[in-house]
């Protein structure tokens, strides 16, 4: 509890079945502020690597935000689903299953979703088939391979005998990520809920999920470290995905030299500045008139 938010314990989704915790401002947000939801990274519950979503959440919070962290199904505190649901479509039901719950309750009719790495995914995922989100922020996202990529992959390695000597052996990372795209190119293109995250980098489906959401007005906060192995320079994410015509709904920062969790204190104090600096100045409306349908058609 501070004195401009409090925190609370609660039990939500379709079967009561999901743990979160939400922050909500002490005086009520204005009504077209978007509330925001932070998702898991991996297997790693609601707080988040070195409790990064606590910080953030109560930053956000403290500046007018009601703010929902919760654990996805099978993480943390959550049950397991038992739909026998694919993983990613297992997510995806349980973040519909998270703004429902902030819907009914009156919480909020917009939303911004937070992740980083399979937690941005999801988010991506999940926003083109919601018209309620109004924004991402996306934390090393899954980009895919592009051919300055590898040029760039190859320059950073070539001072390394090791490196060398891995590629001569045939265990390079560079070779294997070879070969599985040239596999996946090559191979039957199944339908999107057949995706994990590990096939999502060479699947056309991400980059047509990037496209709906640009297209329906849907701002985006992309922030990459420099010793992530999904993206090599900076500008990989625009050569990577033409289709979404990005423009000015993209916002691209950089963190030179921050590792993949954020582990510096300094870059984690950073990141949560940026994060509201960013939906300080979220349009109060971000959505095309093509993105007016309804939630239930949506889904059909």
């Amino acid at each position: 509890m501070s004195g401009n938010f409090s925190e609370q314990a609660l039990l939500l989704g379709n079967r009561n079945s999901l743990v979160g915790i939400i922050a909500r401002p002490s005086s009520p947000p204005p009504v077209d502020m978007p509330a925001v939801v932070i998702l898991n990274t991996g297997i790693v519950h609601r707080v988040g690597h070195h409790r990064m979503y606590v910080s953030l959440s109560r930053k956000l919070a403290g500046a007018g935000h009601v703010v929902l962290r919760f654990d996805l199904s099978g993480i943390g505190d959550s049950e397991q689903r038992d739909d026998k649901l694919s993983t990613i479509d297992s997510s995806l039901a349980d973040i519909r299953e998270a703004l429902d719950f902030l819907s009914a309750g009156g919480q909020a009719s917009r939303f911004v979703l937070i992740g980083l790495c399979s937690g941005a995914d999801h988010a991506v995922l999940y926003a083109s088939t919601d018209p309620r989100v109004a924004g991402l922020v996306l934390m090393d996202p899954t980009i895919p391979p592009t051919p300055r990529y590898y040029v760039h992959y190859i320059l950073q390695r070539l001072t390394s005998l090791r490196n060398w000597m891995s590629v001569t052996a045939g265990r390079s990372g560079l070779l294997s990520m070879l070969r599985s795209q040239l596999a996946h190119r090559l191979g039957p293109h199944g339908p999107a809920s057949g995706l994990t995250l590990e096939t999502l980098k060479f699947s056309p489906h991400l980059g047509q999920c990037y496209a709906s959401a640009v297209a329906n007005g849907i701002r985006i906060l992309a922030a990459f470290t420099s010793i992530s192995p999904r993206q090599t320079y900076r500008s990989q994410i625009l050569d990577a995905f033409p289709q979404a015509a990005f423009k000015g709904s993209l916002k691209l920062e950089h963190f030179t030299h921050s590792d993949h969790l954020f582990s510096d204190r300094n870059d984690r104090a950073r990141l949560d500045q940026l994060v509201l600096d960013w939906l300080s100045k979220l349009p109060a409306a971000t959505r095309s008139a093509s993105a007016t349908r309804s939630i239930s058609s949506s889904r059909g």
